[in-house]
């Protein structure tokens, strides 16, 4: 319990006569209290006077808890009439000030205690004045449709606290600032009009209630201001054109203020759905750095207007707007929340220090950055408030007069008011060059460097005619940028075809601000693009269609362990949740996949992970999105349909994705199965039979996967390995897969079969498909007959492709290929009956150990697996189509060179040669010893 009795500081005695009254005023009560009343006289004639009107109730609460007291001060605000109302809120106010007043400056509350009480004053006031005024027109007849107990929470109007009201942050003599809205689905339609004035006059008349200055004092002044378009909207609005207004036309600064908006009186409930669903205008899907900017000129602006410009000097400066003050450190936390809090929740915070601390555990800003402003903030506010104290002003100046100085530096407890002006000045200036360096471009354009590539003029001239670079914004951004994006370029491997790659990425893009703003705020990622347009010409050119992916790479583990698959199916699920509808899951989906897949490329180009991790990584992230998005599509899919029937679906991944070999480039081939347990249809809105519900659910898993939306597509889709190929239903019961897999399935789909994995659907299902995979491929098999159709298979495919001048470049096709290699495994797979093994690398050891391959030809197997395993992942990432080393940039060369860890790339162009003719002899041997 903290009581007025237990106060340990006290100001210093400015006045003494002044203070020396005030302690024989309050005669009786403890030494400790007296000095702190005696101080707080002598240097603050507002609080002097508030203890002179309150002197008799602040004898009779000074022993109790001083938490209790102001409780108490909230639980007796009202009045049965207007007058009555008015008079008891400003008692409140009187009695709430001099009693947080007293406690901060005795030291048994702290800054947020202080603050967090204000405004749970003015929160009490603006729900009394609401409540009153509300019921007072629901008598009148001016709010059809309404009950008195409409009237206890406003009818559907609602006060909307901003700025350091919505925060819990109220100054000791803030304004408060509000946005009042009406929930008009509460209302019939033909009563809006009416309904509409009534909440106007409410609003007007509350304004007057709280704002006006009577013999009595005032409550709050009160700021309705930063309502949409407040020059020519009514001082009440609906929430409807609101949110219209936020979604089309809302600016950044807005977007800062809704951060700390709070509903504070009024249908709170209808205030938070209404802050809900503004969530998508306040926190953008994408890092906003163009925030930085717009943020920046409004702190330019600000000083501008208030005259605010040149050097720290202590007095006269203004501690909020003024270098190095509070707004400083506000504007620096809102706009780090503004960038990250769209994709980072735990940011979202309307409080500055919990702000501050939540981007420090985040790691969006350092230790040390968050422990300084932090202290700052606190030593800001508490001289603030001290300000504020000596006179009721809303002021944050610091006066420029010597004695008013000598008063403040008493009143706050300080005997040096040279040493203390010391402290402000030297906090003031290391705030403000801590939170410049944040906002403040390095500077305009500078001149271009002298060694442009060859082809740069000649390029560059028809940069200005972009999308990127169509407005003036996005073109001077580009100009401060362009100079270090060149010098880069120069000093890249290939600069010619470096800055070829740029201009094709940067033709790409269908506007500029955004990514400009994250290049400028992030210069590292320039030479993160740099590398791409020197070693991948395709991946810088899908950057150019995608460039949002870079959000990636300034989060702060990007660069680190690619995760496994059960951290990217948590991943994306707790994304897919937040997701308003099924058209965003997809949207987000997308978002998700494109990111994933920008990460695995840039740690295979620069190496971070090498190509059998690169494989793994592609295929965990493939399953996992489809392991959480085929249920999204189920669920969206049974709002029509009715649930699955039965044990619902399961989702079988075939290819690339089954064997966990996926490249950037790879297709998904699937196969859907089904189990019904003998039901005849769905039970829906709609219901279907059986096999037409599965087709559909089917199709609308390929739809969710390959249909374009704003975020592009997720997958190419091949359902032809499913059992009868094109002539079989999209989807196959689970008894019918069975036993089409038991006597019907043709040599090719038993190996084919060899790779495939259950990578979505109900658990119990999942078990018995793999078992009905499993059964599969461990019946006995015609040796002779499974061989012969192998080699058949080889030779139809050799004349397909024209083998017989072989271009070291395909790997995939031809003898001695992946593919073939790939072969002569899956066919050891099915006579051998490997189920439970489905990479071909590790195919190879259980073969050994089974006799199919020698130890020497198994080691040469996964010695060439891996090297055109190798090749081929960078090339499906880097270029569009087959390797041509004629046409090939230098920066991809070199790179095929380090993987394959060769001299140059004819050496790597005769391994490949020398590699493929070994397996092919490999693989000729074994099948003729079988065969």
């Amino acid at each position: 319990m903290n009581t007025l009795h237990d106060v340990s500081k006290a100001p210093l005695p400015f006045d003494a006569e002044r203070g020396q009254e005030a302690r024989e005023s309050f005669a009786g009560l403890p030494e400790n209290l007296l000095d702190l009343i005696a101080g707080t006289a002598a240097c603050s004639p507002y609080l002097e006077r508030l203890m002179q009107r309150e002197g008799d109730w602040l004898r009779s609460v000074a022993a109790r808890d001083a938490a209790a007291v102001f409780e108490s001060i909230l639980a007796d605000i009202g009045g049965d009439s207007f007058q009555a109302l008015s008079d008891n809120l400003r008692q409140a106010k009187r009695r709430g000030a001099l009693l947080a007043g007293l406690a901060d400056l005795g030291g048994i509350w702290t800054l947020e205690q202080v603050t967090g009480a204000l405004t749970r004053l003015a929160d009490a006031a603006v729900q009394a004045a609401l409540e009153h005024l509300v019921a007072a027109e629901i008598a009148r007849g001016k709010l059809p449709g309404c009950t008195p107990e409409d009237a206890k929470d406003a009818a559907g109007m609602v006060a909307l606290a901003m700025g350091k009201m919505g925060a819990g942050e109220l100054n000791y003599s803030s304004d408060i600032d509000l946005i009042m809205l009406f929930d008009e689905t509460r209302h019939a339609p033909e009563n809006y009009a009416e309904v509409r004035a009534g909440f106007i006059r409410v609003t007007q008349r509350m304004v007057k209630l709280l704002s006006a200055n009577t013999a009595e004092g005032y409550v709050f002044r009160t700021d309705l201001r930063l309502r949409p378009d407040a020059a020519v909207t009514p001082v009440c609005i609906a929430m409807e054109p609101a949110e219209r207004y936020y979604e089309s036309l809302g600016r950044t600064w807005e977007r800062a203020a809704f951060i700390k908006a709070r509903p504070c009186a009024g249908d709170i409930r209808a205030g938070q759905a209404f802050l809900e669903r503004l969530k998508p205008f306040i926190w953008r899907k994408y890092l906003d750095f163009a925030a930085i900017e717009d943020a920046h000129n409004m702190r330019l602006r600000i000083r501008e207007h208030k005259g605010l410009h040149g050097a720290v000097s202590v007095p006269g400066h203004d501690m909020k707007l003024g270098r190095g003050g509070i707004r400083e450190i506000e504007f620096f936390t809102q706009t780090q929340q503004i960038i990250w809090g769209g994709r980072d929740a735990g940011i979202r915070q309307r409080e500055t220090l919990k702000a501050l601390a939540a981007l420090r555990q985040k790691g969006w800003i350092s230790a040390e950055v968050e422990a300084y402003l932090h202290e700052s903030y606190v030593a800001h506010r508490t001289l603030e408030h001290r300000l504020q104290m000596l006179d009721d002003a809303q002021t944050h100046r610091i006066p420029e007069a010597p004695e008013k100085r000598q008063r403040l530096a008493a009143f706050c407890g300080e005997s040096d008011p040279a040493a203390f002006e010391g402290r402000i000045r030297e906090r003031l200036q290391k705030v403000h060059r801590m939170t410049e360096r944040f906002f403040a471009a390095d500077g305009e354009e500078t001149e271009l460097p002298e060694d442009l590539p060859d082809r740069a003029e000649e390029i560059m001239q028809k940069w200005e005619s972009l999308p990127a670079l169509r407005s003036d914004r996005a073109r001077r951004i580009f100009a401060r940028l362009k100079p270090e994006i060149l010098r880069r370029l120069s000093d890249s491997a290939s600069p010619d075809e470096a800055l070829i790659q740029f201009d094709a990425f940067l033709s790409g893009l269908p506007a500029g601000v955004q990514l400009f703003s994250l290049f400028e705020a992030n210069p590292h990622l320039l030479d993160l693009l740099v590398d791409i347009c020197a070693t991948a010409p395709e991946l810088a050119r899908y950057l150019g269609r995608n460039a949002k992916v870079f959000d990636a790479v300034v989060g702060t583990d990007f660069f680190a362990s690619l995760p496994g698959l059960e951290c990217l199916r948590a991943d994306i699920a707790a994304q897919i949740e937040t997701a308003a509808d099924y058209e965003a899951a997809l949207d987000t989906a997308r978002r998700w996949v494109k990111e994933q897949q920008f990460r695995i490329g840039v740690h295979l180009l620069r190496r971070i992970s090498g190509a059998e991790e690169a494989a793994l990584a592609y295929s965990n992230v493939a399953e996992a999105c489809l392991s959480v998005l085929f249920p999204t599509v189920c669920e969206n899919f049974a709002r029509r349909y009715g649930p699955p029937p039965g044990k619902g679906a399961a989702v079988i991944a075939m290819g690339k994705l089954g064997s966990r070999e996926m490249t950037a480039t790879s297709d998904l081939d699937l196969i859907v199965v089904y189990d019904a347990e003998g039901a005849e249809a769905s039970d829906g809105p709609r219901p279907l039979a059986i096999s037409p519900y599965f087709a559909r659910l089917t199709q609308a898993l390929i739809s969710a996967l390959t249909v374009p939306t704003a975020e592009g597509a997720l997958y190419e889709v091949d359902m032809r390995l499913r059992p009868s190929g094109r002539q079989g239903p999209v989807a196959t019961s689970l008894a019918a897969f069975a036993e089409y897999q038991k006597t019907e399935a043709w040599t090719w789909e038993h190996l084919a079969l060899s790779r495939a994995r259950v990578v979505a659907g109900r658990a119990d299902l999942v078990a018995d498909v793999e078992g009905a995979i499993r059964a599969a491929l461990c019946q006995p098999h015609d040796r002779a007959r499974v061989i012969a159709d192998v080699i058949e298979m080889r030779a139809r495919l050799a004349e397909a492709k024209g083998d017989s001048a072989r271009n070291p470049w395909e790997l995939k096709h031809g003898a001695g290929s992946l593919m073939d290699i790939e072969l002569l495994l899956q066919t050891g797979a099915v006579l051998y009956g490997l189920a439970d093994v489905k990479r071909p690398v590790e195919m190879v050891p259980e073969l050994v150990r089974a006799g199919w391959v020698s130890q020497a030809d198994g080691a040469a197997i996964v010695a060439a697996l891996r090297l055109f395993s190798g090749i081929q992942q960078v090339a499906r990432l880097a270029v569009d189509g087959p390797v041509d080393p004629a046409r090939a940039g230098r920066g991809f060369l070199d790179l095929l060179v380090k993987v394959a860890d060769v001299k140059d790339i004819a050496a790597l162009e005769a391994k490949l040669l020398e590699t493929a003719a070994n397996m092919a002899a490999i693989i000729a041997k074994t099948l003729e010893q079988e065969g």
